[in-house]
């Protein structure tokens, strides 16, 4: 990383430095970890999409949250935006190598989310019930 400065040095705890609040992997994470990036990332692992095609996709992100989101994850090398010279111009946005291995936990992670959901959501009524009557 920049500098010398390990993400992770992984030596005793899998998530290495990411505990210490200099540890450049911290906006990493934030980038990864986003509603609106997680999403992306998760659209896309089917195959590239046009802008158009992702904002129809992902309901309710607007155009600039869904321009920010894309710049951000090209920057970080999870997609790849690809322009053909035709007019207009035709942009389209794909995982890279290094998204594809991301899109991976993802998928995990929204597979637990749905065998879970509704437990989390009785558990979010049961407090919200309790902390009412208080």
């Amino acid at each position: 990383m920049r500098g010398g400065s390990p993400v992770s040095t992984g030596a005793q705890d899998p998530m290495g430095d990411l505990f210490n609040s200099e540890c450049p992997g911290r906006v990493i994470l934030e980038h990864i970890t986003s509603r609106w990036a997680t999403l992306i990332l998760a659209a896309l692992r089917c195959g590239p999409l046009r802008f158009f095609e992702l904002r129809e996709k992902i309901g309710g992100i607007s155009e600039k949250m869904l321009s920010q989101n894309l710049r951000t994850l090209v920057r970080d090398g999870l997609i790849s935006r690809t322009v053909e010279p035709y007019t207009p111009p035709r942009v389209s946005y794909e995982l890279t190598d290094l998204g594809r291995g991301l899109t991976r936990p993802l998928q995990q992670l929204v597979r637990w989310i749905s065998v879970n959901g509704d437990e989390i959501l009785a558990a979010q009524d049961r407090y919200d019930q309790q902390n009412a009557e208080r």
